[in-house]
């Protein structure tokens, strides 16, 4: 198979080989433990948004998630035919995998089959990318997109050809526009090669074209930017994280990792208008992340899965120096196999983070918990109350748990109302609703129930108001990130009791 595809598409059995592992690890490593059997809220939103009608959803990114649009619509194809939790995953499956074979690629263009090689498997083996591999959100797609995109530029700067740079560049930002930062990080790039005018003419173009086709998507998400609104400015600890996120968290991984970057620096500039490793990756490494951290100082933006394109950069410098640090020796087969000896001690040392990540509680949440907890607890006809309504979510992603329970604060469901967690009804329609219960079940996030917390919706302080005046607590269940708490009635006369004694 390989040696038929390295014919067709003119390259070598070698250069084959050093792609097609890397895609194959990563493959494998993707789907190993993806049915965690569970979602948490992120993908839940994917779930249930990507099995609406294409107008349905249309109507929803009006108001909500205009940033990720493009990915929902893909995967409403996706989910249409087999919706579950191996069908949401499998893209990001296959979008690591693909990354990771296009990181081997650029390798294999910058440095040659050996460095692609040894690129391609150590983003692989990175517990980051095995992460992402296996979340049910765009940063997967979005990365292999901007591999792609820098496999691209460094062919149209030989070729002049960039037509295929720009559309991919603006698929990827249309997926998340955050992959924009990725023209600055090329931008530097051609700037250390110290490419010629006609190069940069070229690049502007497409660079160009990208923004206007970005442009409509950048002014909507602007008016949602309120859904950002709890990322906090980042500071060195955020660095730290990321740092050991791209490199690797163990000590035993990151300080190597560090020293065959640093060698794969030490070299001078290559030949004017020559893209040398260093002058590929380092930028697209660098800049995407700390242009963002900089910007979220004044207006909080960052988060780690915004940049995890940027993490291709980190083994691209990595196989540069190692390829450095080795090619001094001449024995390539031994050379070869000592680099994959490395790697895969490398991926045996961090074994134990991605078998952790694998498990339902290393996400913020696991919705499939909450629903079970709700379908041991609940019965048919029991009054539910959602405080605040995005607990819904674990309903709408689960909904047999919840079967048969009456949701008192729904007024239109999500797909009916252009909302992810459906309107809910007015605050004295509410009042009246609640003033018929005896009992209510409160399924709560744990901050909703801090005395602090005061939210901005009329209808959430009546659910808060109402609760809390005219009922008493009489059981409750702790989940992970979600609280169900029993709530009856008080009796209209409490000392009732002690007077007729």
């Amino acid at each position: 198979m390989v040696s038929s595809w390295a014919r067709r598409s003119g390259v070598g059995r070698t250069e084959a080989v050093a792609v097609s592992v890397p895609v194959a690890v990563m493959f494998a490593i993707g789907l190993w433990g993806l049915d965690r059997g569970g979602m948490w809220r992120d993908e839940a939103v994917t779930f249930q948004v990507a099995r609406r009608s294409v107008p349905q959803i249309w109507q929803l990114l009006h108001s909500v998630d205009a940033v990720h649009g493009l990915y929902y619509l893909l995967m409403h194809v996706v989910l249409a035919a087999h919706p579950g939790e191996v069908a949401l995953r499998l893209p990001s499956v296959c979008g690591a995998a693909v990354t990771a074979g296009l990181v081997a690629a650029l390798g294999v263009r910058l440095c040659g089959p050996r460095a692609g090689l040894w690129a391609g498997l150590l983003y692989a083996v990175t517990p980051m990318a095995g992460h992402f591999a296996q979340e049910g959100r765009s940063y997967a797609l979005v990365a292999a997109g901007v591999a792609g995109a820098t496999l691209l530029l460094v062919r149209a700067v030989r070729t002049g050809s960039w037509w295929a740079y720009g559309g991919t560049v603006a698929v990827s930002c249309l997926l998340h526009e955050f992959a924009v930062l990725v023209l600055l990080a090329h931008a530097t790039t051609l700037a250390l090669s110290r490419v010629p005018s006609r190069v940069w003419r070229g690049w502007g173009l497409a660079a160009g074209a990208v923004v206007l086709v970005l442009l409509p998507l950048a002014l909507v998400s602007k008016e949602q930017s309120a859904q950002v609104a709890w990322l906090s400015a980042p500071g060195l600890d955020s660095v730290d994280r990321l740092l050991r996120a791209f490199a690797g968290p163990a000590r035993l991984v990151l300080l190597p990792y560090l020293l065959l970057v640093a060698l794969a620096l030490c070299p001078p500039l290559g030949r004017r208008g020559e893209l040398t490793p260093a002058a590929v990756a380092l930028p697209l490494l660098v800049i995407p992340p700390a242009v963002l951290m900089g910007v979220s100082r004044f207006w909080p933006l960052y988060d780690e899965r915004y940049v995890l394109y940027a993490l291709a950069g980190a083994p691209l410098l990595a196989a540069a120096g190692a390829e450095r640090l080795l090619g001094m020796v001449p024995r390539p087969a031994v050379n070869t196999l000592t680099g994959v000896l490395a790697i895969a001690l490398v991926f045996v040392w961090q074994l134990p983070v991605l078998r952790q990540d694998r498990a339902p509680d290393r996400r913020p949440d696991n919705l499939a918990a909450v629903s079970a907890t709700a379908g041991r607890e609940l019965r048919p006809g029991d009054p539910v109350l959602f405080l605040p309504s995005i607990v819904r979510r674990s309903a709408l992603a689960y909904p047999n748990g919840f079967r048969g329970v009456r949701d008192i604060a729904l007024r239109k469901p999500g797909p009916v109302s252009g909302t992810l967690y459906g309107q809910e009804t007015d605050p004295d329609e509410l009042r009246r609703r609640l003033a018929d219960l005896d009992r209510v079940w409160v399924v709560a996030e744990p901050f909703a129930l801090r005395p602090s917390w005061y939210p901005g919706s009329a209808t959430e302080r009546v659910k808060l108001t109402v609760v809390g005046e005219e009922f008493v607590p009489r059981e409750e269940v702790v989940r992970k990130g979600v609280t169900l708490r029993l709530y009856v009635r008080k009796p209209p006369h409490p000392f009732t009791d002690w007077a007729t004694e």
